[in-house]
């Protein structure tokens, strides 16, 4: 087996985020650190990554946690902030599924199953993301058709989302946007070029998957029929 696909499912990370993890030497074969992605692991070697011995996992899961304002979508945080794993406990070695910013709240998946988060996360798979997002004001019929060709949101990006509803109160809409692309904080560059002031923005589907009334700060396991439709 491959290294890069021996941290993957040993739930260290996405295969395509090992190679790069591993090229940091972050990873040790037999004492040695090794930055080969491609050296294949025979079933004698002993291999450590950040100085703990891992194996690949049989046992796979998938949660669902609806994920709160302030809490960092990362492992671990050099600066002591509160991140995603410290709500949800688990004997297993789980990694975030993508990323929700700081004050995005909503649906984020943990897994241990390396391949599993490099399919749903890789840009060629296109999983469509629904969000939920308040502004002030409304999106225009022209800003929609912008959206569905792609704005320019900076750093030579594009942001392009579709539309689903709009619902307008008073000087508020709630609208439902879904992503295929997954750039970062591209929604909140999306609103920024058409000058709307966002108000919240929550994920509420992933997949074929609702966050549904799954409260915030509560997680679960999801089911074998609901990974499989992840899995498509």
């Amino acid at each position: 087996m491959r290294l890069n696909k021996f941290l993957a499912q040993s739930g260290v990370a996405s295969r395509r985020k090992a190679d790069e993890l591993i090229q940091m030497a972050t990873t040790e074969v037999n004492g040695k650190i090794c930055q080969d992605p491609a050296y294949s692991v025979k079933d004698s070697d002993v291999v450590k990554y950040d100085g703990q011995q891992i194996s690949p996992i049989l046992e796979k899961v998938v949660i669902m946690l609806h994920k709160p304002k302030k809490v960092i979508t990362t492992v671990k945080d050099t600066h002591g902030r509160k991140t995603v794993l410290d709500l949800v406990p688990s004997k297993y070695r789980l990694t975030p599924v993508g990323r929700l910013d700081q004050d995005t709240t909503g649906l984020l998946l943990l897994t241990n199953d390396g391949d599993l988060q490099q399919k749903l996360t890789h840009p060629r798979n296109q999983i469509p993301k629904d969000y939920e997002a308040v502004i002030e004001g409304k999106i225009t019929s022209s800003q929609k058709q912008k959206l569905a060709k792609g704005i320019y949101i900076g750093d030579k990006e594009y942001g392009k989302a579709e539309i689903i509803s709009q619902e307008t109160k008073k000087s508020r809409s709630t609208i439902i946007l879904r992503l295929r692309q997954g750039k970062k904080r591209e929604i909140r560059r999306i609103m920024y070029r058409f000058k709307l002031k966002l108000l919240t923005l929550k994920r509420i589907r992933f997949g074929g998957l609702s966050l549904g009334n799954l409260s915030e700060n509560n997680y679960r396991t999801l089911t074998d029929k609901e990974v499989k439709t992840l899995n498509g």
